[in-house]
């Protein structure tokens, strides 16, 4: 019994889609953190606005990853042109 090299590679893809996932949020959060919530929000230091830089990074990582990995399939896809 073996494993089914369509069903590892799919398992290899999902774990690098998930690292590039984690990886752009953590970098969202780091560059967030150079934003002037002060400016922004009431009370930047409250749960609320902690919780809201937590979305904002969720989101925005996300985003990003989701570029990134789209690029790169895109780019696979290429070498069917020529």
């Amino acid at each position: 019994m073996g494993t089914d090299p369509f069903n590892a590679t799919l398992g290899l893809e999902g774990l690098v889609n998930i690292f590039a996932v984690i990886v752009c949020i953590g970098l969202s959060w780091w560059g967030l953190q150079e934003l002037r919530f002060d400016m922004l929000l009431r009370r930047p230091k409250s749960a609320a606005a902690r919780l809201l830089q937590i979305f904002l990074s969720i989101a925005l990582g996300y985003q990003v990853a989701r570029f990134i990995i789209e690029y790169f399939h895109w780019s696979t896809w290429l070498h069917e042109m020529f």
